[in-house]
């Protein structure tokens, strides 16, 4: 489906997974089942890798290298999954677009969270941060990959979360006092 959902048919899908056609609809009743089955491991490997970055240390610098690191790390994943889920063909089919919704709801979820937690900050305003933050990744990580560029990945990486950090470093730990200059 390298080429989008309508462009591939089922005769050219089965024979690229090496099995017969039949084969192929026992598994799977429709082309749709069988993309909403790729988008399904594709959104879940998403915030799955958004989560574990998130995870990976207490450390709110780090944390944000670390989840942008999780974007670019997806982005340039095997076979352009990233696709099935930014840059599908399908998102006006109801259930696609719940998929990658909901997906990309539970990545800025994990992120709200993370910064309500660690700064105080109202749910709905770490919300805002969330979304924002997780859009730079997102962006940033699609451009990286589609955009002829010297700059590597790791720097790339280097440059937004700086660029992030910038902004939501401005916001406390809850409990600590604001730094000089930050209100």
């Amino acid at each position: 489906m390298a080429q989008g959902y309508h462009a591939a048919a089922m005769d050219e899908i089965a024979e690229t997974a090496g099995v017969s056609k039949p084969v192929l609809y026992q598994h799977f009743p429709s082309k749709l089942d069988l993309y909403l089955a790729l988008l399904d491991r594709h959104c879940d490997d998403l915030v799955t890798r958004v989560r574990g970055a998130l995870e990976s240390t207490t450390d709110n610098k780090l944390r944000v290298a670390a989840t942008l690191a999780a974007y670019f790390g997806f982005v340039a994943g095997d076979g352009e999954a990233f696709r099935l889920v930014f840059e599908s063909d399908l998102r006006n089919e109801p259930a696609v677009r719940d998929r990658v919704e909901g997906a990309l709801r539970e990545c800025a979820d994990a992120i709200a969270t993370t910064i309500a937690k660690d700064t105080g900050v109202a749910e709905d305003e770490a919300r805002v941060l969330s979304v924002g933050l997780a859009g730079c990744a997102e962006i940033g990580a699609r451009f990286w990959l589609t955009s002829p560029s010297t700059v590597d990945r790791d720097r790339a990486v280097e440059l937004l979360s700086a660029l992030c950090w910038g902004g939501i470093g401005s916001f406390p730990r809850a409990g600590e006092p604001a730094a000089p200059g930050q209100s």
